[in-house]
């Protein structure tokens, strides 16, 4: 295999937390005056982080407020409908078992998302799980990348990272390095390539398979 170093993104690549963040932005926004979101309406705000999510919903002067009624919901009931991705676990037990570097790559919080890979038994099998609040960068900023690769001692010519989203792959551009995306997320093939994904594919397993012929 080409890549020594695999950065993964969470929601909508390993993991399906669509669930429990649409129950938590229904929490929340009624709180502010503002109607229940629908679950689509979710889908196409997430990805650059909490507070870029949440600015499509409320005006800059609440975020501030509604942010942690969100991450406290979230905390209370973030086990209750996450499920991995199809082909997640095999994935990373695989690639950790041909010596693969994998680590977590995410705009998701860093509690929860440390939670999230402990439940799910990911924790082991990473070299590093890089969240919103480990550093003061998100993806897709360069500084976060450059951080990353660094403290894993990755070369960018050998790193690719999985995503789902536009995000990602300007993360991975603005990194230096590849990436291959899924459409289990929050966008379309056409949009992800449109963005300047290497590859896209229908899910995991198809991705994993591809993986594996390099």
């Amino acid at each position: 295999m080409s890549f020594k170093t695999i950065l993964l993104d969470l929601d909508g690549t390993l993991v399906d937390a669509f669930t429990t963040i649409h129950r938590a932005y229904c929490h929340t926004l009624p709180q502010f005056g503002k109607p229940a979101p629908t679950l689509d309406e979710v889908r196409r705000a997430v990805g650059g982080g909490l507070r870029d999510a949440m600015g499509h919903f409320l005006p800059q002067d609440q975020i501030d407020a509604a942010l942690p009624i969100h991450r406290a919901f979230t905390q209370k009931i973030l086990l209750d409908d996450l499920r991995p991705m199809p082909g997640a676990l095999e994935l990373v037990r695989d690639l950790h078992t041909r010596g693969v570097q994998l680590a977590v790559y995410t705009n998701k919080d860093s509690a929860t998302s440390r939670r999230v890979c402990a439940h799910l038994g990911l924790t082991p099998l990473l070299a590093g799980i890089y969240a919103a609040g480990d550093t003061p960068w998100l993806k897709p900023e360069p500084e976060l990348a450059a951080h990353v690769l660094r403290e894993l001692g990755a070369s960018p010519k050998s790193t690719l990272l999985v995503g789902d989203s536009p995000f990602d792959v300007e993360a991975a551009h603005n990194g230096g390095f590849l990436c291959w995306a899924v459409t289990t997320g929050t966008h379309s093939a056409n949009a992800l390539l449109a963005a300047g994904a290497a590859r896209v594919f229908d899910g995991l397993p198809a991705l994993h398979a591809a993986l594996r012929a390099k």
